[in-house]
């Protein structure tokens, strides 16, 4: 059966509106669309102020912080060790990181982790301690349990992650960034995509700027779309040149949409089998069937449909996890703080990614950009 052709009307209907996001923001954005290994269309828009001081247009080579859409590419590394076998999703975490166990941690399991259901969603870690192993040890020795794992769903902004990325370290012998670089990355020449932003990157990175007036009123509506915005932390965080060569295993990665695009669409090849052969497709099969489908995600009051470590569209209210109506059940992907939106797409084999510098203060606004775009995005090609 021949393959449905992209539609090039509906491709320039996302990219304007892509742009009249950066004009009205006064920020820069990114976008890129792909399907079955190619790329459909990539564009940049509005103008940033770079890391090494200078101010320009965005182009196709500039970086940004893509937040929470890190967690994705965290997340298929740990699942290249559970089809390995070093790894299992019922293994109690200090089966392999022992000093995590302290403080009645003993029963948070592997699954936990990736599902949002750990126990400890406000656990903070100092990045900078990252490099000093008897330190970021100390730190997750350190942190209690809010409630019984797996009991309740609540959005782990980073502790989790970084749980995962000392269970990565521990097993493989190697720092978590490199072996994703090593296994991940490199394998699929995605050069344009940093956990952690070397120095020598700084000219093309876009710095984070607010963008927006705050929610008052009657706006400060809930955001349609299951990602916070960014807050003054937050924003100093990927701003701060030592801090963001760390390279959170939550929110640390830099990258442009194109290289987002192709880690997706590498993902939607492993599951067809005809892919690099990364990531078996039983295993993505596993890590993108929804789980514990019957907890609510106490951000949106609706079913938080999670796989490991993405988050799924479903078959109802799908605007509410980024995803457009004509996304299928089984679209996958996450979104990021600021506005950052990755997906791809089984059954139209379509993955999108945008990317913007300018972080909205409204969630409102911020989530309605965000279906928006999935909404056209989705229109460029329809299911097979």
């Amino acid at each position: 059966m021949p393959r449905p052709e992209p539609d090039p009307k509906a491709l320039e209907a996302l990219f304007a509106h892509a742009e009249k996001t950066a004009l009205a923001a006064g920020c820069a954005v990114q976008l890129a669309v792909a399907r079955d290994g190619e790329l459909l269309g990539a564009r940049s828009f509005g103008r940033a102020r770079f890391a090494d001081g200078h101010e320009g247009e965005a182009s196709a080579d500039t970086l940004f912080a893509v937040y929470s859409v890190t967690k994705a590419i965290t997340s298929a590394a740990t699942w290249i060790l559970l089809q390995e076998g070093r790894l299992a999703l019922g293994d109690p975490v200090a089966r392999h990181v022992p000093e995590f166990g302290a403080n009645g941690k003993e029963g948070v399991r592997v699954e936990h982790l990736l599902l949002h259901t750990a126990g400890f969603p406000r656990a903070l870690f100092p990045t900078l301690a990252w490099p000093d192993p008897a330190a970021r040890l100390a730190e997750l020795a350190s942190w209690h349990l809010d409630w019984e794992p797996g009991s309740r769903f609540v959005y782990h902004g980073s502790s989790s992650m970084w749980v995962l990325a000392e269970l990565i370290t521990r097993i493989t012998g190697a720092d978590y960034r490199a072996f994703i670089r090593e296994r991940i990355l490199e394998p699929l020449a995605l050069h344009d995509c940093f956990l952690g932003l070397p120095a020598s990157e700084d000219a093309r990175y876009a710095e984070v700027v607010m963008v927006g007036d705050p929610p008052s009123g009657a706006a400060g509506a809930p955001s349609p779309v299951d990602a916070p915005v960014i807050d003054a932390a937050s924003l100093a965080h990927v701003n701060d040149p030592a801090k963001r060569a760390i390279g959170s295993p939550a929110g640390g990665a830099f990258a442009t949409a194109t290289d987002i695009a192709r880690f997706y669409q590498a993902l939607l090849a492993d599951l067809s089998g005809r892919g690099p052969g990364i990531w078996e497709a039983s295993m993505l099969r596993s890590a993108t069937t929804p789980r514990q489908v019957e907890l609510i995600d106490p951000m949106t009051q609706k079913p938080a449909l999670r796989g490991l470590g993405v988050v799924i569209a479903g078959e109802h209210e799908r605007m509410w996890r980024g995803f457009a109506e004509a996304c299928s059940a089984r679209s996958f992907g996450h979104m990021g703080a600021g506005g950052q939106i990755a997906w791809a797409d089984p059954e139209s084999g379509l993955s999108f990614a945008f990317l913007t510098n300018g972080a909205e203060r409204d969630a409102f606004r911020q989530g309605a950009n965000g279906f928006r775009l999935s909404t056209l995005a989705a229109a460029c090609t329809p299911r097979r």
